[in-house]
């Protein structure tokens, strides 16, 4: 015998009677309470603090700084002091307010301020000025794009002037600058600098022209060998340098100046990126040194273990061994 077949109840009509069917969800759309702010102490800016010290000046020097204004400028306080027989002697601290296109320099010593701003205008058009308080002069620069060129014209002038404005056009290889100069004798004439880069034989050529002296160098470079001859003229003083990458931990180089016999020697091993160490001589001093760096030398402290950095400086005088010294110089940063 079969089984019964089971069919679903059929569907309930609007006017019949039984349970009613369950009400939907609904969303709530009320703002989420908010926390109380938090108290001024637990608001104020993180305050990085950096202190230095260098054996060879005795000086300790502190620089405190923080970010105001939702991050827009930064404030910063600078003291020093060095630790002498008598005890600490505090320098005059200063205080600076920087912004990207605007900065305040106090020295309450001088009772004076330096004030630097830039502004663009009209698009292609960039101001720079600059005054200081004390010395009551300062700065004024206008540069202008020229076009959609990579050339570019500056002229810069003294406030008060005291001549003819400096003009300056940049160019993709170099530069050209036309000044006024006060010769001893009280004449004024029109003096052109100038500097030109170009690509020679695998490697850059550079002359500079300055004050009626030409100095030239040429700097060819691969992953090896760096070769940098220099002449100048009309001296026809005739120098070379010459590095030498042994291994990707070691590096030789060494300098030699024809018109004076003058040469230099040094010795880097880098054993990670926050330790190496040098050592080398230089003939016009007469003086054999050796240095060992403990920390990024080149990068920022907060990269580096303990944001701290050291360097250690041995400096052995050729004439008088005995009067060798040892120079240490630290950097450590903190951060409330």
């Amino acid at each position: 015998m079969a089984a019964p077949t089971l069919f679903p109840p059929p569907p309930m009509d609007e006017g019949s009677s039984g349970p009613p069917a369950p009400a939907p969800a609904t969303l709530d759309l009320a703002p989420p309470p908010q926390e109380p702010e938090p108290p001024l102490l637990r608001r104020r800016p993180p305050v990085r603090v950096t202190s230095e010290f260098d054996s060879e000046r005795r000086l300790f020097s502190h620089r405190f700084s923080c970010r105001v204004l939702d991050g827009l400028a930064k404030l910063r306080l600078r003291v020093s002091h060095a630790a002498g027989g008598g005890g600490i002697a505090w320098g005059p601290p200063d205080f600076a307010l920087l912004a990207r296109n605007f900065s305040v320099v106090v020295d309450p010593a001088s009772r004076g301020a330096v004030l630097r701003g830039t502004a663009d205008l009209a698009g292609s058009l960039r101001l720079r000025a600059s005054h200081n308080t004390k010395e009551k002069q300062g700065e004024v620069s206008v540069t202008a794009n020229l076009g959609d060129s990579p050339c570019k014209i500056e002229l810069s002038s003294l406030v008060p002037p005291n001549g003819l404005p400096k003009a300056t056009f940049f160019f993709p290889k170099g530069e050209v600058s036309i000044k006024e100069k006060i010769l001893d004798e009280g004449d004024r004439i029109l003096s052109v600098n100038g500097l030109v880069k170009s690509h020679v034989l695998n490697g850059v050529c550079t002359a500079v022209y300055n004050d009626n002296a030409v100095n030239i160098k040429y700097r060819y470079k691969d992953d090896e060998i760096s070769f940098i001859p220099s002449i100048s003229l009309p001296s026809n003083s005739l120098s070379f340098a010459f590095k030498r990458q042994l291994t990707p931990s070691d590096k030789l180089s060494y300098w030699y100046n024809f018109d004076t016999n003058y040469w230099g020697a040094t010795y880097k091993h880098k054993e990670n990126k926050h330790l190496k160490w040098k050592a080398g001589y230089e003939s016009d001093n007469r003086l054999g040194y050796a240095s060992l760096w403990v920390g990024d030398a080149g990068g920022s402290t907060k990269e580096v273990p303990l944001k701290a950095k050291v360097h250690f400086t041995l400096k052995v005088p050729q004439d008088n061994v005995q009067n060798s010294v040892v120079l240490v110089h630290v950097k450590k940063r903190w951060d409330f």
